[in-house]
């Protein structure tokens, strides 16, 4: 099984890659929303974030995200105790996802992770995918998806790593420029058909 990391700012069209990946019957593992799910399933990673951050969940069992924030983006040590200690749990349950994924035989998985250059979830991947457009395109996207101002689309957008970065540190680049969805969809199915061999 062929394990595909998929990264990229927001806006540049990771979706519709995946989803191209999907339609070739690879799993796809949302590294956000398993950190999402954790946060309200994993008990012993409620107790650590507790035992480090304090009372952090609110009485409806769910993370509190606004206190948590206020507690480590003023304090660089406490972000990243975060991070270390997201990482690990977030690691840990793809690395189950995938073990699962290779037992039913799939041919493909996708991780997708916006850190996942920096979290260690590249290491789990034979290789790494940045999905990229120009910054002016992205900002375009974000604001008709969210329905946002460009001012706060444009904080969003530039709030991550450019796409130097991106390009110098993934394995390959797929870039998504003024082409229209469609369009794009249909490149990135030929493009992943020919990384996995197909």
């Amino acid at each position: 099984m062929k394990i595909i990391g998929i990264t990229g700012g927001t806006g540049a069209g990771k979706t519709t890659a995946l989803r191209a990946l999907e339609a070739l019957g690879a799993l796809i593992i949302d590294a956000d929303q398993v950190y999402h799910d954790l946060t309200v399933q994993s008990i012993p990673m409620r107790r650590d974030l507790e035992e480090r951050f304090g009372s952090v969940y609110s009485p409806d069992g769910c993370l509190d995200r606004k206190k948590l924030g206020n507690i480590v983006f003023q304090n660089p040590e406490a972000l990243k105790d975060l991070n270390h200690l997201v990482h690990h749990y977030v690691g840990a349950e793809i690395d189950r996802l995938l073990n699962l994924a290779r037992e039913q035989g799939c041919l493909a998985a996708a991780i997708d992770a916006i850190e996942l250059l920096g979290s260690g979830l590249g290491d789990k991947c034979d290789f790494t995918v940045a999905v990229t457009a120009p910054l002016d395109v992205r900002i375009r996207r974000i604001m008709a998806r969210e329905g946002i101002t460009e001012e706060y689309a444009r904080l969003r957008a530039e709030a991550q790593k450019d796409e130097a970065y991106f390009k110098e540190h993934c394995d390959y680049v797929l870039e998504n420029c003024e082409e229209s969805p469609e369009a794009f969809a249909a490149r990135a199915l030929i493009f992943f058909r020919e990384l996995l061999g197909l």
